[in-house]
């Protein structure tokens, strides 16, 4: 390399890394890797491990505590509803453990998760275990539904042969959940933006807050009408809200492990943005896709019959797919031939 083409590559370096460290608003889920020499390669990887996804979020690898706090909190409130739901004969009440049941798994998986996710690539993991975190988000979603199929069956059985229930109890043990539940969602709340892990953790902890809410209102409503019915009735309610904040996780983290392209990305702007590039004047075998809840990698081909452009030109696609794109892992392959019958040029062609 020419000592003009390591100056540029250097200025180039110590702008991105300036930019990881002080433009905090724009960063990406970590370095480019569009062909970077291996010294700023290390440099980026190190980063990766600091910094989650858009909007400079520390997820999962700075939750830790929140996770233990979490799960700890969460353990003890499910056997106390599970115990007192018995005693008291309320249905709402064990609908109330058999969700916070699922979010302790949840939990579980999501902390092994991001554990799981900061260990170096290796072998055949090319990427590490990133992946582990999408899995992770899958099966809590999983958790959610089973979860969910159960308390509406025995809610329904309830309904033919309903039982009294001990409302001053009921409305004790669900208010203690409501300040548990309330105080581990905001262990999770500046995270939620960046990783649907910790936005799961967070949206369930945050419902299950709300769930509790409605708990003590069926247990009061109850006291004051004698009206049995209700409290299976608010079992289903509590349904409904699990299936309704559930969706979206399920939907996300399913994408996920088909290697579809995140929302977040505009995929017509990337295309935009590549086919603007200097001397560019075709792309095909564009594919984006997560590689872990926090991180997306690309691939495109370019065609530049002008000529190879150098490295600079592709640490600045890197840094501005990056920047603007949120795609961090960005790989690009320069053609110089029009229409040299590249075997993955159509669109359907993977």
């Amino acid at each position: 390399m020419s000592d003009a083409e390591k100056r540029g590559g250097q200025d180039d370096h110590d702008h991105d890394h300036a930019h990881r460290h002080d433009d905090h608003a724009d960063h990406g889920g970590g370095g480019g890797d569009a062909r970077v020499p291996d010294r700023h390669a290390a440099d980026d990887h190190d980063h990766r491990h600091d910094h989650g996804g858009a909007g400079h979020v520390h997820a999962p690898a700075s939750f830790g505590k929140a996770f233990a706090i979490g799960i700890t909190l969460n353990t003890g409130l499910v056997v106390a509803e599970a115990v007192y739901g018995y005693i008291g004969n309320s249905t709402a009440l064990m609908a109330d453990a058999g969700h916070n049941l699922s979010d302790v798994f949840g939990l579980l998986v999501a902390w092994a998760a991001s554990i799981a996710s900061k260990r170096a690539p290796s072998g055949r993991f090319t990427y590490g275990l990133r992946g582990s975190s999408i899995v992770a988000a899958l099966l809590n979603a999983v958790f959610l539904l089973v979860a969910t199929g159960a308390i509406g069956w025995e809610s329904i059985q309830r309904f033919r042969d309903p039982e009294p229930v001990a409302g001053v109890t009921v409305m004790v043990v669900a208010a203690i959940g409501i300040l548990v539940n309330g105080a581990t969602a905001l262990l999770f709340a500046r995270g939620r933006k960046g990783d649907i892990n910790i936005q799961g953790a967070f949206l369930h902890m945050a419902g299950d807050a709300a769930v509790s809410s409605g708990v003590v209102i069926s247990a009061a409503l109850i006291l004051w009408t004698g009206r049995l019915w209700l409290d299976p009735a608010m079992s289903l309610v509590i349904c409904a809200v699990i299936l309704w904040s559930t969706w979206g996780l399920l939907r996300s983290s399913l994408g996920m492990s088909l290697s579809a392209a995140p929302s977040e990305i505009d995929l017509d702007a990337v295309r935009t943005f590549l086919l603007g590039r200097p001397g560019v004047i075709e792309i095909h075998d564009l594919h984006v896709w997560p590689i872990s809840t926090t991180e997306t990698a690309m691939t495109c081909h370019l065609v530049i019959p002008s000529g190879h452009p150098g490295d600079e030109f592709l640490m600045e696609c890197a840094h501005l797919l990056r920047k603007s794109h949120k795609i961090g892992h960005a790989t690009l392959q320069i053609e110089i031939s029009e229409g040299n019958a590249c075997s993955l040029a159509p669109d359907n062609v993977v």
